[in-house]
């Protein structure tokens, strides 16, 4: 039996639920995951977390190596844009285990809401050249989970109380 942090046993049968819980609800993580599901490619890099998340690059590492180590996100590199001093070509999304886990916690329900939230904030210059940088695929699996209808807006009147 193992013990955690806190010195308490960490084999019960709602470890693993906790473990994901305490992993996804803390704040700069949280954040990070609600602006990847809101991110058109649902890649994004460095600069655009830190700006869309108001955190530092240095707590957006640190969360983003902790997501990383638990399998939830990986590092995906565009290789054609490595020389390129303009353009990111490390960009952070997530992976199969990432979106299973989502799923589970009901996240992936959220997606259209982040979209609009993620489209309906104002960006800089840089920030716009980096969300419209040429980027690496997701897995296919990845991209499947994470698609979802988008309404078309201009056959909905949002002002209109129907």
């Amino acid at each position: 039996m193992s013990e955690s942090h806190s010195g308490t046993a960490d084999a019960g049968p709602f470890a693993e639920q906790q473990r994901l819980f305490k992993l996804l609800s803390q704040d700069t993580r949280h954040l990070i995951i609600q602006e990847l599901l809101g991110h058109p490619t649902h890649l994004m890099s460095l600069a655009e977390l830190e700006y869309m998340t108001g955190k530092s690059q240095a707590a957006i590492k640190d969360q983003l190596e902790t997501l990383i180590d638990a399998g939830l996100l990986a590092r995906y590199t565009y290789e054609p844009s490595e020389e390129k001093r303009d353009l990111p070509a490390q960009f952070y999304g997530f992976t199969e285990r990432g979106v299973e886990v989502l799923h589970d916690y009901k996240y992936l329900r959220g997606l259209p809401i982040a979209r609009a939230l993620y489209e309906n904030t104002r960006k800089t210059e840089k920030i716009e050249r980096h969300e419209s940088a040429p980027r690496p695929e997701l897995p296919a699996a990845v991209a499947e989970a994470l698609e979802f209808d988008e309404p078309d807006l201009d056959a909905v009147d949002v002002n209109s109380k129907q």
